[in-house]
């Protein structure tokens, strides 16, 4: 046994624990032979223990879970030993393992719409496994499904068991595989990504949600995740994970407080915080390794600052570190405190271009002008003559502005409108209703020539990197296009190139190379080279690093928050993380239902925000700080948006409101009957409620 595993037995007492994992290796046979996912993993649970997983994607924290599930192909050699309760999970047939599945361990699946059948209604879904594993009638376990739907918070829950999956929301959908995991009351709860997709506030409810399932079954629980946040808001200790090996391991507040692996070191230094504005981002440079061809050494020996000889030949173990209750696999633990090694960081901060000199905001340009605009769309039917039965509201007249160098960040939940009004913006036609200005000249009134020059100062960076960049074409030719658009001399465009690949950090060499040979991070870099080919001076970016692993979005942060003071850029901003935004915006437009509903510079926002929404998406972002997230007080957003195509009456917002349900019956009534427009709330911050009150939601503020 490890030495963290004998310890974590000595620190559960006399009893063994109840999931004990050791020496855990997958591994797939490849093309050059075996490729080993995970290597030598350890660890052990006590009832109602968490434990996070962290890593980044391919560091093997999925498959080591669906190692201890079973649920791995055939084609996988596992190795090592799984213990539940004593017994040995591995090498037990698949009879067995289904006895065991769903009863004494239960699993979370990242998509929940690809976890559930979408043939069967939710109601029997569940019901199937209470009746495999309990030997329920069909009635009595279709009356179970719905005692758990209601337990998790699905409202109606005897009318939407009959309901199948598509019909339910992705947070809802994320509820009903909770409930499907504690149907049986499982000792185990393994939850991979679960919040992955999700909505912050659909997030801080599953996360809830979570914590509750665990209180009830008093299960062991796993949580599997890139967001070191929720790791620090609900783990008891934490497995960090790089190259399918655990590389940093222990109770979770002395690990975040004091790092001894350079990789978790990193990691931490490349979230954005909402408690620590303007702190430069660490990214860890590089990818990482492919585990069929590692590095002699440490798998992590090419991205450490602080590398030594040693390091190159010799892979190091897990062994204990000072302070006790902890472990870490790197040969200067011993050498590190507090993130820095003989008093110099071990993540130097990277230079980043300041502004030595700003205007006045009302001194500089608008490059941007969006007044009243609005885009609905008509819900039809019938085959041959088709009629309008009802509108959709997508984006209800909106208003605000852009100044030069300024970045305006565009915040809400998933279907509040946020991309079809930047798809209103980048179109430059004119819109159904209100008027968009770009550099002083209105849409409405361009002809096609005028539009077509108009594009070179208005560029996108998309999402998905790989999805917007063509993978028959090189890198060079991609940048390239634009140019050759707009007729810039052969010359001229190989020299624009080799320039514009230098500026987002990448080697003019890499022009030759294709997409599917970058990384993701690599790939964005591209797709933003790309996009200022043509000098612009609006760039619009949708969630530009959502696809995107922490460390890799960092650095990818930092570029372009460079690029902003250096080429004087103005940014339209798009996400759903409001860490990134206060990282890089420097005004915030929060959106619900298709209207804002609190803008004003970021300082004011994030630090007194004064709409119940707002209040609500700040409190519901994790922070990467045991101390300060548990000591946090949630302000939680019940149910899902409504229907755009069936508006609340009055304010869009009551039916989720938290404040609305404190108020009194007649001060309710305003909010019924009257829906609140934008006001001022003193200096560069207006709010749209009746009742707004001012609110610190974050640690500091």
């Amino acid at each position: 046994m490890t030495t963290q595993a004998q310890s974590t037995t000595e620190r559960a007492g006399a009893d063994a624990p109840l999931l004990e994992v050791r020496d855990l290796t997958v591994e797939f046979q490849g093309e050059d032979g075996p490729v080993p996912a995970v290597r030598g993993v350890s660890y052990a649970l006590t009832p109602g223990e968490v434990l996070g997983i962290v890593g980044e994607s391919g560091s093997g924290k999925s498959v080591s879970s669906l190692a201890v599930m079973g649920l791995l192909p055939a084609t996988a050699r596992v190795t090592g030993s799984v213990r539940l309760r004593g017994r040995d999970l591995l090498g037990l047939s698949d009879r067995e393992l289904a006895r065991i599945r769903g009863r004494k361990i239960a699993m979370i699946f990242q998509d929940p719409l690809s976890a559930l059948t979408p043939v069967y209604s939710i109601g029997d879904q569940i019901a199937e496994t209470v009746m495999i594993h309990q030997g329920a009638s069909k009635a009595d376990a279709f009356t179970r499904a719905v005692e758990l739907l209601d337990a998790v918070g699905i409202p109606n829950a005897a009318q939407r068991a009959k309901a199948y999956p598509h019909e339910f929301s992705g947070g809802m959908r994320q509820r009903v595989m909770i409930a499907m995991s504690i149907a049986n009351d499982p000792d185990v709860l393994i939850a991979d990504e679960p919040t992955t997709a999700l909505d912050v506030t659909i997030q801080a409810q599953v996360l809830e949600l979570l914590d509750t399932a665990r209180e009830i079954t008093n299960a062991a629980t796993i949580m599997i995740t890139h967001d070191l946040g929720v790791v620090a808001g609900i783990a008891d200790r934490i497995l960090v994970m790089y190259a399918g090996k655990a590389v940093e391991s222990g109770r979770v507040e002395p690990v975040y407080a004091d790092p001894r692996m350079p990789y978790t070191i990193g990691l931490l230094g490349s979230v954005p915080r909402l408690d620590r504005p303007g702190q430069p981002l660490t990214p860890i440079e590089g990818s990482p390794p492919n585990v069929a061809r590692l590095p002699k050494g440490c798998p992590f020996v090419a991205r450490c600052p602080v590398r030594i000889s040693l390091c190159e030949t010799v892979e190091p173990d897990l062994e204990p570190t000072a302070g006790g209750g902890r472990w870490a696999a790197c040969h200067r633990s011993e050498e590190i405190e507090l993130g820095r090694i003989h008093g110099a960081p071990v993540f130097p901060l990277p230079e980043i271009a300041t502004l030595r000199e700003e205007l006045p905001r009302e001194q500089r340009t608008a490059v941007l002008q969006v007044d009243n605009l609005a885009k609905r769309y008509a819900i039809t039917k019938g085959a041959v003559l088709r009629r309008k039965i009802g509108t959709i509201t997508a984006v209800d007249g909106i208003s605000f502005d852009i100044r030069e160098g300024e970045a305006l960040g565009l915040v809400g939940e998933s279907g509040c409108g946020k991309t079809t009004t930047i798809m209103q913006i980048l179109e430059l036609t004119p819109p159904e209703q209100g008027s968009v200005v770009v550099l002083g000249q209105d849409v409405g009134s361009l002809n096609s020539q005028q539009r077509k020059q108009l594009r070179r100062d208005v560029q996108v960076v998309f999402q998905d990197p790989m999805a917007s960049l063509d993978p028959r074409l090189p890198v060079g030719d991609l940048i390239d296009e634009p140019l050759r658009s707009f007729g810039v001399p052969a010359d001229k465009r190989r020299a624009r190139v080799r320039e514009l690949l230098s500026l987002v950090g990448l080697s003019p060499e890499h022009a030759n190379r294709y997409p599917a040979d970058f990384s993701g991070g690599q790939r964005q870099r591209i797709g933003i080279a790309r996009a200022l080919a043509l000098e612009p001076k609006l760039l619009v970016l949708d969630e530009p690093v959502s696809a995107l692993d922490v460390s890799i979005q960092a650095g990818v942060l930092n570029l372009l928050e460079d690029l902003k003071v250096r080429l004087g850029l103005s940014y339209l901003f798009v996400a759903h993380d409001l860490s990134v935004v206060r990282h890089i915006a420097d005004r915030v437009a929060v959106m619900y239902l298709g209207r804002l509903v609190e803008v004003g510079a970021a300082g004011h926002v994030f630090e007194r925000p004064t709409h119940p929404y707002t209040q609500a998406l700040l409190s519901a972002v994790p922070i990467p700080d045991p101390v300060a997230e548990r000591q946090r007080t949630r302000i939680l957003v019940h149910g899902d948006l409504p229907s755009p195509a069936n508006l609340p009456s009055g304010c869009r917002f009551r039916s989720r409101c938290p404040l609305f349900a404190e108020l009194p019956s007649d001060q309710q009534q305003l909010c019924i009957d009257v829906d609140p427009q934008l006001e001022s709330r003193g200096g560069d911050l207006a709010s749209a409620c009746h009742w707004a009150r001012e609110r610190q939601v974050l640690p500091g503020a």
